[in-house]
């Protein structure tokens, strides 16, 4: 089964600093959806380990699986237009409407 439109949760606004969590969910898709999320239209990569990453200014995990993009401690840089995409190799990818959250 194609997945639906996901539902995109996106703080509008954060505190520098703090601990801010994006949710992207479909219930759709079978077999169920992986999730990629977007920044200013620019697909985020998936962080494995704090290495190389790090030196990157990465400031987030994402877990394609959960649909989760996790800001440890969000900055100003973090600030844009997020949206994610879910897709199960089945029919076309859906994305959520994109949400600004300002930082």
């Amino acid at each position: 089964v194609a997945p639906r439109t996901p539902v995109c949760e996106v703080p509008s606004s954060a505190m520098t600093g703090t601990v801010v969590e994006l949710s992207c969910k479909e219930a759709e898709g079978s077999p169920p959806s992986e999730y990629q999320w977007y920044k200013n239209g620019v697909a985020l990569l998936e962080k494995t380990g704090m290495g190389s990453a790090r030196a990157a200014n990465v400031t987030y995990t994402m877990n394609k699986k959960a649909g989760t993009l996790l800001f440890n401690t969000v900055t100003t840089n973090d600030t844009g237009e997020y949206f994610c995409e879910a897709s199960n190799g089945i029919g076309l990818p859906q994305r959520c409407s994109v949400r600004r959250m300002q930082v």
